[in-house]
């Protein structure tokens, strides 16, 4: 069946073919009910990701690090008072009812040792705040900010805020119910606080609330950039179209194409994230574009005389290969994100893919039988001699050529010159703006507490019981105070500072014995005593492993760069081989490293998705359009936005990030649009009417520049939308494909046609 019968068939069949795509629609869309919003972070890792093996295999030994951190603060900025001791202490035993609580550290809890006589004392350092006189409580100060377990880590050296540290296990029975279920206990813990202590300001952060600002965030974004979105395209359709029935339709099939997507997302059992909970938005913006073409092109045919009817088949005839083919390509183009490493990326390409299939079907059956059903108005031109727009504008660029192609290659290469300034740099934190109470907080923590990024290292002693060996503990003791020197670190937890406690406790608290056992079985019986002296919960767990083999050394950071982040892992892992046997050369293992490397990785990874996408569409484009020369010419439009989006970028921002890695397969699958449309209106001027180049481009301008116009605008509207996310993967995506969809225009605008009117002055007979 040719594109024109096609058309004959829709028109014929309206009815039965809008009821029947509308109940396919509800039919998928019933697969919405399956949706859910997952509250994992390690969800944007894969399951051969390096870094989190070695993270689960830490995670695996020692004590679970899923944390939530109650910053407490004091209106007088003192917490060594009465006052402030009882609420920490209360918050301490509280904190064990919060659901799968498994340890609870804070300074009034901390096992202090001390010898009395020939006896090892370990208790709370802090039983009874309230009877505690100002001599206590100096005491209880002058240990707290010198003990290297709690100084940097629970109590900041000014003594104005301090922390208490709950580790959960989630057991993993309903993964997204049960960090929402610790979030909601907590943050009404910090609630009931305030109001008993009104003295008191309490801060949540930690990795529960980090997993748990992920579906906070993409929840927000579904719920308010959505209706945005759907408000900007029908102001631009009207302003643009002056259609009514033309916006209904294209409204239509945008609310058809996210149903379906949405619905069969569901059922495919893919949860939503930050990422690919910005599906919606994206497939509102790709689906009009369909729609804008084939009315452009209807309503060019009815201001010419045409009958509606005529107008529609016409309409699709003209666009249909087009719109395939522009469908095709997009596909393509969010399809290569499978070839990312972080999950949600490949379920955002998958369902953002679903969506533009969905858009095509129903853009060449439902719109045309809606708009073959409702009552269209459109003034038929009196003036068919007049320039439009469009016209004078091709007439600029045919007059200009010359300028406009030597001033746009100057302008491409300075761009695309200036992404030598690019560099890579991700904090986890970061992806979350200041609307989000966890980014405030975590920052509240950072500035006057710690940090929440880390680099944990399992430093093996060799065999069961060796990590009582004098030599192993010399080199572990070396290793965290060279961390300690290192810009950045701002706590070291190592258990050589336990064993030194104990070898003073054990000599009679003489300062001069703080240093480390010289036998193995002096170490070892200090470490047994000590363990049995320890309280339910708050034992060595976190830092030995079962065999007493190995020990756990967890470095604590301030918010460094990416690359500050590597380059403290290289040196960290640099020392390691120098100073120490092979059994402690280990490679450090948290959510940080995670973090730090996928940016690189995804990179990687989407250099080869997008390399596939870029052959796939080339090889597409040169056998529709049935011209190597031409499709060979499409490569430079439809690679040098992008081009020159990460050069504006490296000018404006300078760093990429997991959210602009994909940036060049989305652009890519997206500008090609435009130049398939062109392409296909240049090449039939060339073919059907025998115009020559200049007269092909005006041709060009003429049928298809304000549909060009008009999608671009809203894409660009649509992808600004996404601007408006508290989410940085999802703003920065947003603008960044923004930025490549308006070079798109300017290049298929000015660039194009020049290189056409250049290369392509070959003679064309017609048929």
């Amino acid at each position: 069946m040719t594109a024109k019968g096609f058309g004959e068939w829709v028109v014929r069949f309206r009815w039965p073919i809008l009821l029947l795509t509308l109940l396919a629609a509800m039919a998928a869309a019933s697969g919405g009910r399956y949706l859910g919003f997952t509250s994992d972070y390690r969800v944007f890792f894969s399951d051969d990701n390096p870094q989190l093996n070695a993270f689960e295999a830490m995670q695996d030994t020692y004590t679970k690090n899923d944390t939530v951190l109650f910053i407490l603060e004091p209106k007088d900025g003192k917490v060594f008072t009465n006052e402030t001791l009882q609420v920490v202490k209360e918050v301490t035993d509280q904190s064990w009812q919060i659901p799968y609580s498994l340890r609870v550290d804070s300074i009034t809890n901390f096992q202090y040792t001390e010898a009395l006589e020939d006896d090892l004392v370990v208790a709370d350092l802090v039983k009874d705040p309230a009877s505690m006189s100002a001599a206590d409580l100096a005491r209880v100060k002058q240990i707290a900010l010198t003990e290297p377990a709690l100084a940097g880590r629970l109590i900041p050296e000014r003594a104005h805020v301090t922390g208490v540290n709950v580790t959960v296990q989630l057991p993993g029975n309903n993964k997204e119910g049960e960090v929402p279920e610790v979030v909601a206990f907590v943050r009404q813990m910090a609630k009931d606080i305030e109001a008993r202590h009104p003295n008191i300001t309490v801060h949540l952060s930690g990795l529960v609330m980090l997993n748990n600002a992920f579906p906070e965030a993409a929840q927000g974004d579904m719920a308010t950039l959505v209706p945005m979105m759907y408000g900007i395209i029908v102001l631009v359709m009207i302003l643009m179209l002056r259609s009514v029935s033309g916006t209904l339709g294209t409204i239509l099939v945008m609310a058809m194409s996210v149903m379906t997507a949405m619905g069969l997302t569901g059922y495919a059992g893919i949860k939503l994230t930050g990422p690919s909970a910005s599906a919606p938005t994206i497939i509102l913006t790709l689906a009009v574009a369909d729609s804008i073409h084939l009315l452009v092109t209807m309503f060019y045919n009815m201001r010419h005389g045409m009958e509606k009817r005529d107008a529609i088949i016409d309409s699709i005839r003209i666009n249909m290969m087009p719109v395939f083919l522009t469908s095709a390509t997009t596909i393509i183009g969010f399809m290569s994100m499978n070839f990312s490493d972080v999950p949600p990326f490949q379920h955002l390409g998958n369902m953002v893919g679903m969506g533009v299939a969905a858009a095509f079907l129903f853009s060449v059956l439902t719109l045309p039988a809606f708009m073959a059903i409702v009552p269209v108005r459109v003034r038929v031109r009196t003036d068919a001699d007049q320039p439009t727009m469009m016209d004078r504008f091709a007439n600029f660029v045919i007059a200009q050529k010359k300028a406009l192609f030597w001033g746009m290659l100057v302008l491409i290469v300075g761009l695309t010159a200036s992404t030598s300034r690019l560099q890579v740099n991700d904090l986890f934190v970061h992806y979350f703006d200041d609307r989000y109470q966890f980014r405030q907080d975590t920052d509240f923590m950072t500035k006057n507490l710690t940090g929440i990024y880390e680099m944990s290292y399992s430093l093996e002693a060799g065999g069961e019981g060796d990590i009582s060996e004098p030599a192993y503990l010399e080199r572990l003791d070396a290793f965290a105070n060279w961390l300690r020197d290192r810009p950045g670190v701002v706590h070291v937890s190592t258990l050589t500072d336990t064993m030194k406690r104990l070898n003073r406790n054990m000599h009679g608290d003489d300062p001069d014995w703080y240093r480390l056992p010289d036998e193995r079985e002096l170490a070892a019986q200090y470490l047994l005593l000590y363990e049995l002296s320890l309280p339910y919960g708050l034992d060595l767990n976190n830092q030995i492993n079962i065999s007493k083999s190995a020990t756990r050394l967890v470095a604590t950071l301030k918010s460094l760069t990416t690359s500050e982040t590597m380059a403290l892992e290289r040196d960290s892992r640099q020392w390691l081989i120098d100073n120490t046997p092979p059994a402690m050369h280990a490679d450090a293992a948290s959510a940080t490293i995670m973090f730090t490397h996928i940016s690189e990785r995804n990179i990687r990874s989407m250099i080869l998705g997008t390399t596939v996408a870029l052959v796939l569409i080339s090889l597409i484009l040169i056998v529709a359009i049935r011209s190597l020369k031409i499709g060979l010419l499409s490569l430079v439009p439809n690679l040098v936005p992008a081009a020159m989006a990460f050069g504006l970028w490296g000018i404006i921002n300078g760093e990429v990030g997991l959210a602009t890695s994909i940036i060049a397969s989305i652009s890519l699958g997206i500008v090609v649009d435009d130049t398939v449309h062109f392409l296909s209106k240049y090449l039939r001027a060339r073919r059907e009417h025998g115009y020559n180049a200049e007269e092909a481009v005006r041709y060009a301008f003429s049928t298809v520049g304000t549909a060009l116009w008009v999608t671009s605008i809203i894409l660009v509207a649509g992808f600004l939308v996404l601007t408006q996310s508290g989410f940085e993967l999802n703003s920065e995506m947003g603008l960044l494909t923004a930025i490549a969809i308006m070079f798109a225009l300017l290049t298929d605008f000015l660039f194009l046609p020049t290189v056409l009117m250049k290369l392509d002055r070959d003679k064309v007979k017609t048929p």
